[in-house]
């Protein structure tokens, strides 16, 4: 018998499988696509996902630089964000990477684990036993037609996700049909031309912030990252947006979208394909959806990613909350699996991540609102720019629009500041001299227990649990708190004492 079925072989669904080799299992991924989607779309990561990638030594990989750094800058919006003022408390982290590009390192590492990923297959159906689940499987090539039988199926297979549909999930939300998102790969023209630091200049207009330049009459991005391959987006609020384009499931070309430009812009704007051989983009979607599944657990079946949660592209929260999801349901797994998941750990996996996909539920639909057209909403800007010169609620944007506003609850009776969330990735010296940094001891994704080196008195808590708790001395400091630390990154307990270390060790580990 399997011990997961994951369904989509996604950024998403791939890295939960490589999280569920790191635990110790055998996952299987079903992907209907024979091949890595070569297509433009999500175009960065934004976030804690940026430092999870981290802990995993993924970051390196995607960015070829060793360590991720706080952004300086980012937008909440279409309102500047001025992250600079936060200093060493900023949260947010960036990471530009096209995701053909992330599914690529992610392929690599999960053929580097040996992960089980069969392209050409789909799911047709699935029943589900007291004790494992039986999936009914299409090879797409052929049409043939097998049975796979596993402990647990989690579905990563996007919106319309067959999982969550057959499970009987529900998928409350919101579609504003007003809303017209046009987006296109451009070759360069010398009508737009960068102009400086986040900045482009437009030919007839001036110069104009490059991202989510809002207007009475819509939004436009113009991304230089490749001056080679512009992108460029649009949106438009319209009473009858029919009109403005052929209709469903009709092609956009290149001069719908000179068309959308000019009327969000008031100039007009000549655009050519990209250069030969590069990827093309011409999109059009029409209605924005803002829904989270009402539950993401049907006894023996899990939703992850867009199959549990869908909004906005607004300051790129989809992946931070999807990888999330799956290295938060990874290790529960495992530890069911394994035999030694306390009662009700993977209740938690809900209990956990439903309240962020709500915060994002929230927040993408109030970046909306603010950049929609209308003088209302112009004098609502300007009072949230006034309240952007503040530090605490520049803060505050920047937890929400990060992912690190909501600390999960660990039931721990005299919490530290740093329990129920993300571990900061601090500088440490290793018992013996060795100088390393926090991600470094998280790299495959075990707990580990962070205890000043010499004191006996962490090392007795934590024998009992040496065979699933890694401990690492560390030389102590002034301050220094011991941490013990999930696999998904989070502090579930830390204290200059190990009194209440025991419980839990119990809470999220099991019995000794």
């Amino acid at each position: 018998m399997l011990d997961v079925v994951i369904v989509g072989g996604g950024p998403v669904g791939i890295f939960l499988a490589c999280e569920l080799k790191l635990a110790g299992l055998n996952p299987v991924v079903l992907e209907r696509l024979p091949e890595i989607n070569q297509g433009d779309k999500a175009h960065g990561l934004t976030g804690q996902v940026v430092r999870l990638l981290d802990h995993r030594g993924l970051f390196e990989r995607c960015s070829g630089t060793p360590v991720p750094v706080p952004a300086p800058a980012f937008f909440f919006g279409a309102l500047p964000l001025p992250l600079h003022v936060l200093g060493q408390d900023n949260p947010m982290y960036l990471l530009p990477i096209n995701q053909r590009d992330l599914e690529r390192v992610l392929n690599e590492r999960a053929a580097e684990l040996g992960v089980d990923l069969r392209r050409g297959f789909e799911l047709r159906t699935f029943e589900q036993r007291d004790d494992h689940v039986e999936v009914a499987v299409t090879n797409t090539s052929d049409g043939t037609g097998s049975t796979l039988t596993a402990r647990y199926l989690v579905g990563s297979d996007g919106a319309r996700s067959t999982v969550r549909k057959q499970s009987g999930i529900g998928f409350p939300g919101h579609t504003d049909r007003r809303i017209v998102d046009r987006t296109a790969l451009i070759a360069p023209t010398r009508q737009l031309t960068p102009a400086g630091p986040g900045l482009v200049h437009v030919q007839g207009l001036g110069t104009i912030p490059d991202t989510f330049h809002r207007t009475e009459r819509g939004v436009l991005t113009i991304a230089m990252r490749n001056p080679e391959r512009p992108l460029v987006y649009t949106a438009e609020w319209e009473d009858h947006p029919e009109e403005s384009h052929p209709g469903p499931g009709k092609p956009m070309t290149l001069a719908e979208m000179e068309a959308s430009i000019e009327r969000v812009l008031g100039v007009a704007v000549t655009l050519s394909p990209p250069p030969e051989g590069a990827p093309t983009l011409l999109r059009r979607i029409s209605g924005r959806n803002t829904r989270v599944a009402d539950r993401y657990r049907d006894r023996r079946v899990f939703l992850v990613g867009d199959a549990a949660h869908v909004h906005s592209a607004a300051g790129g929260p989809g992946l931070n909350l999807a990888l999330q999801d799956a290295a938060n349901l990874a290790w529960k797994l495992g530890a069911d699996l394994h035999g030694w998941a306390p009662d009700g750990l993977l209740d938690t996996f809900e209990s956990e991540r439903h309240p962020l996909g709500r915060r994002v539920f929230t927040q993408t639909q109030a970046q909306t609102a603010l950049m929609s057209p209308g003088s209302d909403v112009t004098a609502l800007r300007e009072l949230f720019t006034e309240f952007l010169t503040d530090r605490g609620n520049v803060r505050r944007i920047a937890d929400l629009m990060a992912g690190s506003d909501v600390p999960y609850d660990m039931g721990v009776d005299q919490p530290s500041g740093v329990v129920g969330r993300f571990a900061p990735s601090i500088p440490l010296t290793l018992a013996g001299g060795r100088s390393a940094r926090l991600p470094d001891l998280l790299r495959d994704a075990r707990p580990v227990l962070i205890y000043p080196a010499r004191d006996d008195e962490f090392e007795r808590a934590l024998r009992p649990w040496s065979d699933r708790v890694t401990a690492v001395a560390v030389e102590p400091a002034s301050g220094t708190e011991a941490m013990l630390i999930r696999p998904d990154g989070y502090v579930a307990w830390a204290g200059t004492r190990a009194g209440t270390l025991d419980q839990s060790l119990k809470r999220w580990f099991g019995a000794a």
